[in-house]
């Protein structure tokens, strides 16, 4: 199992320090004050990367924790919550908020592309009477990029709360959580951060908080209730005991970032992102998006004669690799490649793009290009020192 290669929309490859940090000695989180600390620091130097003053907290699960209890900490029985959809993900918060009592109202949009603002704008004209919206960042099962920079201060304009899904676009895109007025903003561990998976990180705003405190019902549950963290810092005590070798390998994967800087970070994956897009289409394949290009995710369209699964299935069981298709009814028509995190490196991705290419010339593709050679020209291309970034911006693919 250790000699299998890894390339995935998330987990992504751990980085050895962030290993190590996890192998650590540990004190007992319940009652070690020098603990509750180093926590209370993790989440502070979190808060800076992702531009925010507000509360942050580490939960004890994967990014699901996150989305549901958003959701069961702000929902009581009847309240109206838009549910914007344009992805798998989006839409699949409309469970949770019927879960815990709400009615779920879709705003939904063509899967190919990022949500239209002034569409959202003429909807909201017509029926603003909403508790919260739920939006994601980058819905990771095609890698579609929503503009959290207009829509979340648009739905503000309307006093509507939102809750954003970053889990698979934390770090690896820009999040300015303050400036853009998100009021719940969730991430998980092991996606462009690169820690292990089964963390949540949640941003809470003031706003979220007098909600949560105005409720008239109390919450069902308590895991799912992000209002039992209010006071873990005054009263020096968590709500349960903390994976305390976890945090410690987040810790770790914060600070690589943080060495890095994270406009480089967010620059490097766009900077694969680009390449990789341009290159998939001029190896003869076409993505799965028209626009709203994510920097973490590219999704690409498998023929149907050769078939996602079985494109995956072959690079598992010749080149003992692990990649991923999509989900529900794109799960046999889509790869998705995730350079994100870690896996966002040159020497990584050329590995993975390889395997692709000599798995699709196998099963029958006809191409009379290398995808890793194309790789490499637009790689090149845009990692040009002092004009690289006015540069790809400007790309447009060739769809």
């Amino acid at each position: 199992m250790n000699n299998k290669i890894v390339y995935t929309p998330g987990p992504t490859n751990v980085r050895e320090n962030v290993r190590l940090a996890r192998g650590m000695k540990t004190t007992n989180p319940d009652v070690d004050n020098d603990f509750v600390e180093f926590y209370k620091k993790t989440c502070e130097k979190i808060g800076d990367i992702i531009g925010t003053q507000n509360d942050v907290y580490i939960l004890s699960g994967e990014g699901i924790l996150g989305l549901e209890a958003a959701c069961a900490t702000l929902t009581e029985s009847g309240d109206r919550v838009l549910v914007i959809d344009n992805g798998i993900f989006g839409r699949g918060f409309e469970d949770f908020v019927s879960m815990y009592g709400g009615e779920a109202i879709l705003f939904s949009e063509d899967y190919t592309k990022d949500i239209d603002i002034e569409s959202l704008e003429t909807f909201l004209e017509n029926d603003s009477d909403f508790k919260y919206a739920t939006i994601v960042h980058c819905d990771t099962p095609t890698g579609v990029l929503n503009d959290l920079s207009k829509i979340c201060p648009l739905l503000k304009k309307y006093n509507i709360l939102t809750v954003v899904d970053s889990v698979a676009a934390m770090v690896g895109e820009k999040l300015e959580v303050d400036k853009w007025q998100v009021d719940i903003a969730l991430g998980g561990s092991q996606k462009a951060i690169s820690a292990p998976a089964g963390l949540t990180i949640v941003s809470i705003s003031e706003d979220a908080q007098l909600a949560f405190k105005n409720r008239k019902t109390k919450v069902t549950g308590f895991y799912c209730n992000l209002g039992i963290w209010e006071n873990y810092y005054q009263d020096k005590w968590f709500p349960y005991t903390m994976p305390i070798s976890d945090i410690m390998g987040l810790n770790r994967a914060i600070d690589n970032i943080i060495e890095e800087g994270i406009e480089n970070a967010i620059n490097r994956h766009k900077r694969i992102a680009t390449a990789t897009r341009n290159a998939f289409v001029d190896y003869g394949l076409e993505l799965f998006l028209e626009n709203g290009y994510s920097s973490t995710v590219t999704a690409v369209k498998i023929p149907e004669s050769i078939g996602a699964l079985n494109l995956i299935k072959y690079a598992y069981d010749v080149y003992n690799t692990v990649l991923s298709t999509s989900l529900g009814e794109y799960s046999n028509s889509i790869l998705r490649v995730g350079h994100m995190g870690e896996n966002a490196r040159v020497k990584d991705l050329v590995g993975i793009l390889n395997t692709i290419d000599m798995s699709m010339v196998n099963l029958g593709f006809n191409r009379d290009k290398s995808l890793v050679d194309l790789f490499n020209k637009y790689y090149s291309l845009y990692c040009k020192e002092d004009v690289e970034n006015e540069h790809y911006n400007r790309i447009q693919f060739q769809v």
